[in-house]
């Protein structure tokens, strides 16, 4: 199975969030039961990654996500060097909520593109909706060297996880056309 090619918002009538396996339960449960939820209540929105041919039923496979939400960030929780540009009240930020890559995918290569694209994406709303950082909760260590390996940084603990993230200026470098 190959996967399609370019990611769409989740459409649960359209989409097998069931058949779903990144090897991680928190993810799994996420993408099955809470994506479109969140969606429906505005307080999130879920892309995916299409596998390129429908199932017998008609729906597709997921071969990948991730989930951004708007969030807010204490201005103290940021390195001294960045601190003195920003005002004293919460700091806004783009929160990449989910990333998963479907078990059979892992390894190669999807992980990096659906991040790619989720840092693009997030560019773009950027561009009418100004926020300081995209950050991250890592689930374990492995999410943690996996962000890191494409440039975010150690913020702080939060909520017994590592919180990383990326400033919108390394962003903009990135994409800037």
């Amino acid at each position: 199975m190959s996967w399609g090619k370019e990611f769409v918002e989740l459409d649960k009538a359209i989409h097998d969030r069931a058949s779903f396996d990144c090897g991680e339960v928190e993810l799994n449960a996420f993408i099955r039961t809470k994506a479109a939820k969140h969606m429906k209540a505005g307080i999130s929105r879920t892309m995916l990654l299409p596998a390129s041919v429908p199932l017998p039923d008609g729906k597709y496979p997921i071969c990948a996500f991730y989930t951004i939400a708007p969030s807010s960030i204490s201005r103290e929780t940021l390195p001294k060097k960045l601190i003195k540009k920003l005002p004293r009240y919460p700091v806004p930020v783009f929160l990449l909520a989910q990333l998963a890559v479907h078990l059979e995918y892992q390894g190669q290569g999807l992980g990096k593109i659906t991040l790619i694209n989720a840092l693009e994406y997030l560019w773009e709303i950027n561009s009418h909706m100004r926020a300081y950082a995209i950050i991250v909760d890592c689930l374990n260590e492995k999410a943690e060297h996996f962000y890191s390996k494409y440039g975010f940084e150690v913020l702080c603990c939060h909520n017994g996880r590592a919180r990383m993230f990326m400033p919108m200026t390394i962003v903009e470098q990135l994409f800037q056309k």
